[in-house]
């Protein structure tokens, strides 16, 4: 038996593998493009969005008399075995790529076009009966089914990295409820500042992160617009008048995604701005996580010779060498996302930069950098969750003896003792190791019972923070 059929192309002739649902074009990228390895086989929602994208381009060429009834059913019929995940292994490029997305528009018109063939009873390769270009591919170009199809699955990949999000400031907040009575000292640059709760702290953490949120949803309605009948720049050459409103029509049935027609096709094929937005979104985001991934790390310092004010939990031995050593594992993994996510955004400014003229060619390497940053944030915060947030315990005794040794504590005299005393205060408690409280009755500047209740660190609490399940 052939183990192999041959295809042409305007460069010759190749071989293709006889079971092969891809054909030439994909072939050939497959030698030509071996970047990196992040496979489009790797990202089934991009693969659906593709054949969803497909999809509704043959349903409005059969509305619109392009494509007869019998071969509109087998193609729909194929397009939907490759949405439901059965021929994912059929698309072995690599997201980085030259021809701006073109092998991928390819690949799965390939794909399309051999599945369709099959079932109507005919070989794979007899694309007289069915082409990937002439009618998988009909009234379209690369340039409208590529980008059309990556916003698709990016507006679906996002409610991903939301869910984790969402699930995460969950976390957050009922360790805020948990802490909301610990008093601890608040530090600015690193050094003693006044008290606050434990709770009020981890409260401060979820609401920043609730406010990502929004931006990311905000962002994610760029997603929406979408070029599809604008074919190679925007005009729409090949493609009948009606194609554009139509298949937008399809694709929100299809994929119950409310998308809707640019308004400007050739500004719509060459602008990459929804992906920045995006990025700018998810970087956003990253930042505030490593932040609070640092401040887990400062707070759980020691457990001796550091701040130890909470515990992390202990997933695995922190040395090689150091007995008993327990390192903060989570933050520093979500660090590293982070750092990662960042770097991509900076790859996707200088890629949406490089447009020229009537397209943005540089498009795989955004789409690329997009997918794995919304993968490795979805895990990032997944993992945060459930191996460090979920864990941590409160060292009470540590915080509050903290609070008590503080000198941090004597900007709570200012009002009543002055700027200037209570420097003196805080400079002599820090030379001789006496504590504020003892050095104002020392010098008679309050009475015992005026000054208990201004140091009072319950009374030095913004009781304005409020905590929510």
């Amino acid at each position: 038996m052939n183990e192999f059929r041959i295809e042409s192309d305007l460069i010759g002739d190749l071989k293709v593998p006889t079971n092969a649902y891809y054909g030439i074009q994909t072939v050939r990228a497959i030698e030509n493009f071996k970047i990196s390895s992040h496979k489009l086989s790797n990202c089934p929602t991009f693969i659906k969005a593709l054949a969803q994208v497909k999809l509704a381009a043959a349903k409005t060429n059969y509305e619109l008399h392009s494509l007869d009834e019998p071969l509109y059913l087998s193609i729909r019929q194929a397009c939907l075995d490759i949405i439901d995940g059965q021929f994912d292994n059929q698309f072995p490029l690599d997201l980085i790529q030259g021809g701006a997305g073109t092998s991928i528009n390819m690949n799965i018109n390939e794909v399309v076009a051999n599945r369709t063939l099959e079932i109507m009873g005919y070989k794979k390769g007899e694309y007289n009966y069915c082409s990937p270009n002439d009618h998988i591919n009909l009234a379209q170009s690369t340039n409208d089914a590529y980008p059309t199809s990556v916003k698709i699955a990016l507006y679906q990949m996002h409610d991903e990295v939301y869910h984790a999000l969402d699930d995460l400031i969950t976390v957050i907040r009922i360790k805020a409820i948990e802490f909301q009575s610990i008093l601890k000292m608040g530090r600015t640059q690193l050094q003693d500042a006044v008290p606050m709760t434990m709770g009020q702290e981890f409260e401060a953490f979820a609401y920043s992160l609730e406010k990502e949120k929004k931006k990311l949803t905000n962002a994610r309605e760029e997603f929406l617009s979408i070029n599809m009948g604008g074919t190679a720049i925007g005009t729409g050459l090949n493609a009948p008048k009606e194609f554009a409103e139509l298949c937008a029509e399809n694709l929100r049935e299809i994929t119950n995604i409310p998308v809707y027609v640019a308004p400007n096709l050739i500004e719509s094929t060459s602008d990459t701005s929804c992906f920045v937005e995006y990025s700018s979104a998810l970087k956003r985001l990253a930042i505030k996580v490593s932040k609070i991934c640092n401040d887990l790390r400062l707070l759980s310092s020691g457990p001796r010779a550091g701040i130890n004010e909470i515990s992390l939990p202990a997933l695995q031995a922190g040395s090689s060498i150091m007995p008993g050593k327990v390192n903060p594992v989570i933050p520093e993994v979500v660090n590293q996302v982070c750092y990662k996510v960042i770097g991509n955004d900076t790859t996707i400014m200088l890629a949406a930069e490089a447009g020229q003229l009537q397209l943005n060619v540089m498009e795989p390497i955004i789409v690329h950098c997009l997918i794995e940053s919304i993968e490795l944030m979805k895990n990032a915060l997944t993992s945060l969750k459930e191996k460090c947030i979920e864990g941590i315990i409160a060292n009470k005794d540590v915080s509050e003896n903290l609070v008590k040794n503080s000198i941090g504590i004597v900007t709570a005299l200012n009002p009543f003792i002055g700027y200037k005393m209570s420097t003196k205060i805080a400079k002599e408690a820090l030379i001789t190791g006496k504590s504020v409280y003892q050095l104002v009755l020392e010098y008679d500047l309050l009475s015992k019972s005026r000054l208990d209740q201004i140091l009072n660190p319950e009374n030095m609490i913004n009781t304005q923070t409020s905590f929510s399940a």
